[in-house]
């Protein structure tokens, strides 16, 4: 070994003994002839000290020594004097006096300061993402990302599941979003996909028997990128045979308080659990609460149904919309006009016509230019249901159910980061169930809500025989939310090949389209397939909340640029000719 120690290892206990460290110089200083060098390597930093009265060699070689030059450094371990401790760092009592210096490799001038948290430009950033993942914030956000995945493994491990890799080349698996193709060389014009997730894989596996599955999966998804996404992610993904839903939300919530415990013991999250239990909500219920299937519930300003109240308004805005919503903002009556027209335009951007308001002055009356189409009964009742103070500002959404609730719901944690009504101590988990089984999606046409392979609740199955009915059906599906990001989602699957079989149909595939997609999912069906369910979460946006970063780019060590590019390997990059022939691909330029 060409160390004796790691830069986080010494301890006043080690005072008198020789050590021999290896690592970069993480900064360097000259003090009255004295040389002090901050060595680093993965586990922390030590200082070393070159003193000419001790070995003038060594002193002399580290006069040329630069920032993140590879050295190793043999010397006596010493107890820093009296005052001089550093108690920002772990070997802040100690430091080390050097005897031999060995320059292991020179360093050109780094494009940024590895020392420092001066704010460094992402594209620079991950052009060189090998010298920025040498910063401690980046050390310690891939630690916890092991943590993350360690301690996972373990929780599942002593639940008596097998982890299981299933292929990343397979069939194409419609599940919403757009998948990358792999040609086959050996099968000209035909290709494998990426998988978007496991998920027909998986229920396979509880066909063959497996009864409990993990696997710590590789995902792909060719999809527009956000600070939460990323084309290729990884994912917890788990499977269970012969459960009900309960067996599944009760695992998987002991597994994310196993985690939490784990890795941010520190972090509050005991004060959002209710019995010890983490809070849930239907999604009826957080969609007119909260204005999202994934409310942020580290603080309240929750929507109030006032449509009943506002039936017969006259005020046309709200008599013709088929929900009215209002949202309370304590101390929102000093908004400026400014902020409220940028508040509106949030809420426009969601659906909305407008941002209606109006204010509760100091002495409680109202004011806004809509209180001449409200009657004093219906203002009374409106400020009685939000409970509305002097001081507060009251917003109203008034369109279709989930447009009103969406817009007001923007605009709810618009206002929550403006007036940092958050902590980033907090971590408010809730399980939000009873998604709608289907929607109608950009082409106007019926879809799966969640994907084809979740089952309709039991109470609504009979609604799939009527279209009608059919939009009001819910899922037995659930997601996990932690401070208004979606960790992941779940459901029970169907299990009965008739069942799958209509719900395809229900699709409006055609029976060629089914047996070409689906067609062996559902032979594997009619071979005896347990009851079962299942969920994945994303590990990269747990390791971001835990981490409390603001995006997944900076928990994942080589991510891609939101235009989905790899700076530091220049990818995607064209292939030469003679490659693309092989593949049985041509190029076809753009205009």
């Amino acid at each position: 070994m060409l160390r004796s120690h790691t830069c986080n290892d010494l301890r006043p206990g080690n005072a008198g003994q020789q050590t021999t460290l290896a690592g970069w110089v993480h900064r360097r200083r000259d003090h009255g002839g004295i040389i002090f060098i901050d060595l680093r390597d993965h586990y922390g930093l030590t200082q070393i000290v070159f003193d000419p009265a001790i070995n003038p060699d060594a002193h002399a070689q580290a006069e040329h020594i630069r920032p993140e030059w590879v050295v190793q450094i043999t010397g006596a371990v010493q107890r820093r004097k009296p005052g001089m401790e550093n108690a920002h760092m772990a070997t802040g009592e100690i430091e080390v006096f050097a005897e031999a210096l060995t320059v292991l490799n020179r360093a050109e001038t780094p494009p940024f300061e590895i020392d420092s948290d001066a704010e460094v430009n992402e594209e620079l950033r991950l052009t060189y993402r090998y010298l920025d993942l040498r910063k401690a914030r980046m050390q310690r956000n891939l630690r916890m990302r092991h943590q993350i995945l360690r301690h996972t493994r373990a929780f599942f491990d002593s639940q008596h599941f097998t982890e299981i890799e299933t292929p990343c080349l397979v069939k194409g698996t419609p599940e919403g979003a757009r998948e990358y193709l792999v040609p086959s060389r050996l099968y000209p014009g035909e290709f494998y996909v990426l998988p978007q997730s496991p998920q027909q894989m998986k229920q396979l596996l509880m066909v063959a028997g497996m009864d409990r599955y993990y696997q710590v999966a590789r995902c792909f998804r060719d999809e527009d990128l956000r600070g939460d996404r990323q084309p290729e992610f990884t994912q917890l993904d788990m499977e269970m045979s012969f459960v009900e839903q309960e067996d599944i939300l009760h695992m998987m919530e002991q597994c994310f308080l196993h985690l939490t415990e784990q890795c941010v013991p520190e972090r509050n999250y005991k004060a959002f659990l209710e019995g010890g239990r983490m809070r849930r909500m239907t999604w009826q219920q957080a969609m007119s609460q909260y204005g999202t299937d994934k409310p942020d519930l580290r603080y309240d300003m929750r929507l109030y149904d006032i449509t009943s109240i506002v039936a017969g308004s006259g005020f046309s805005v709200f008599a013709s919309a088929q929900y009215v919503t209002c949202m309370r903002v304590p101390g929102g009556a000093e908004f400026s006009r400014s902020y409220i027209d940028r508040l509106t335009q949030i809420a426009k951007e969601k659906g909305a016509g407008g941002l209606a308001y109006i204010t509760v002055e100091s002495d409680g009356t109202l004011k806004s230019p809509i209180l001449k189409f409200l009657s004093d009964t219906e203002q009374a009742a409106i400020v009685a249901t939000c409970g509305a103070q002097p001081g507060d500002i009251l917003f109203f959404g008034a369109e279709s159910f989930q447009t009103a609730c969406g817009a007001l719901g923007a605009v709810r944690v618009h206002i929550a980061k403006d007036q940092n009504l958050t902590s980033h101590q907090d971590l408010a988990y809730v399980i939000v169930t009873d998604f709608p089984l289907m929607e109608i999606n950009d082409e106007g046409k019926r879809d799966w809500a969640h994907h084809p392979f979740t089952m309709p609740h039991p109470e609504d199955i009979a609604k799939l025989d009527d279209l009608q009915q059919i939009m009001t059906a819910k899922a037995w599906c659930y997601d996990f939310v932690l401070n208004g990001y979606e960790l992941g989602s779940g459901s029970i699957r169907v299990h009965d090949p008739a069942l799958q079989k209509k719900i395809f149909q229900l699709l409006q595939l055609s029976d060629e389209e089914i047996e070409a997609k689906f067609g062996h999912i559902l032979r594997a069906f009619a071979y005896g397939c347990p009851p079962h369910g299942g969920y994945a979460f994303g590990v990269d946006r747990v390791a971001m909340i835990f981490a409390d970063e603001p995006n997944i780019r900076e928990v994942i060590a080589f991510p891609k640029t939101l235009s989905a590019k790899d700076l530091m390997f220049s990818a995607p990059s064209p292939m030469p000719a003679d490659v693309l022939a092989e593949q049985n691909i041509r190029a076809i330029p753009r205009d």
